[in-house]
């Protein structure tokens, strides 16, 4: 299944019904919603927007109620200006969408990510544990985590973010002015299976991009700033995720020399851990295996209370890093 027009309002997932609903502090979301039963979120990475899980919820929405929101500052999500640190940390967005899935009647509620939405379904889980019941994080080291891995030359897989982590006015106009090359850039070099996002979706992609510079950029200075020190205060304190938590990624560790698995370990009680590989864009590129990925972390047992005051509970299980095909 593909979106069937090339930009905007138009590019949708089809049977899904389409949503204007309220954020944390006022910001208006998109959010697409299909299918019945018990609720998943979907959060989308960059430089994309909820299409990018049009493949895996389709086949979710056959039994659970399935929720694609276009997260704040992307897609037809609000973009309000960066007023500070806080308007797009990942903190703000994490309340974002626990705003917007009371908002649709679901207090509680199974959460993945992929990419940036990874990192807003990763504080969702510390911050809100009452209401993230499952959570699945694609293709991502948490904030604190992947700053520390990055070093040396080979850093420079990561040049964006050292652009977008600069003081406002010179990332947004240099990105402006060659947005769709900029974007393009990622989509390519990403993606092992370039067809896997067809013509009409990319288009969708990079007309989206091209219309929320500010704010992805915005996004992204937050991670270099705000982001580290939440982590660092949650790793201070000991936090951890206290939910069933998958954690799906290729193995950049190999190239960057850590474990990705153990790194994972240190924040979450309950944790299954598997390399893919496919490229980063893994919910088009292997939609069949995500959904079986987000099936099976569905099925696991869910702590019947989270921990107060932020203590974890005792160890459950251990990690495993194995290879996903």
């Amino acid at each position: 299944m593909t979106a069937r027009t090339p930009s905007g309002a138009d590019a949708r997932i089809p049977g899904f019904e389409y949503h204007r609903l309220q954020g944390a502090d006022g910001v208006t979301l998109q959010a697409a919603v299909g299918g019945s039963g018990s609720p998943v979120v979907l959060l989308h990475g960059f430089p994309q927007t909820h299409l990018m899980w049009r493949h895996v919820a389709a086949d979710l929405a056959a039994d659970h109620t399935v929720i694609c929101p276009d997260l704040r500052g992307y897609g037809d999500s609000g973009k309000p200006p960066e007023a500070g640190p806080e308007t797009y940390s990942k903190r703000t967005m994490a309340a974002d969408v626990v705003a917007l899935a009371r908002a649709l009647g679901h207090d509680r509620f199974a959460l993945a990510g992929h990419d940036r939405g990874a990192l807003v379904a990763f504080r969702a889980g510390l911050d809100h544990p009452a209401a993230v019941t499952h959570l699945a994080c694609l293709d991502v080291l948490p904030t604190l985590d992947m700053w520390e891995a990055l070093h040396g030359t080979s850093a420079a897989v990561g040049f964006h973010l050292y652009l977008m982590a600069q003081p406002p006015g010179l990332p947004e106009r240099m990105i402006e002015s060659a947005a769709d090359a900029f974007f393009s850039h990622f989509l390519d070099i990403w993606a092992r299976d370039p067809g896997a996002i067809p013509a009409d979706v990319r288009a969708a992609y990079l007309a989206a991009c091209a219309r929320a510079v500010p704010s992805i950029v915005a996004d992204y200075r937050a991670s270099a700033g705000i982001d580290v020190e939440h982590d660092r205060a949650d790793r201070a304190a000991g936090r951890r995720l206290t939910m069933p938590v998958t954690v799906l990624q290729q193995d950049w560790g190999a190239a960057l020399g850590y474990e990705a698995a153990a790194l994972w370990q240190a924040w979450a009680l309950d944790l299954r851990h598997s390399t893919v590989s496919c490229g980063h864009f893994m919910a088009e590129e292997a939609p069949q295996d995500i959904s079986r990925a987000l099936r099976e972390l569905l099925s696991r047992e869910a702590h019947a209370k989270p921990p107060r005051n932020g203590r974890p509970l005792p160890r459950q299980k251990t990690w495993a890093s194995t290879s996903f095909r």
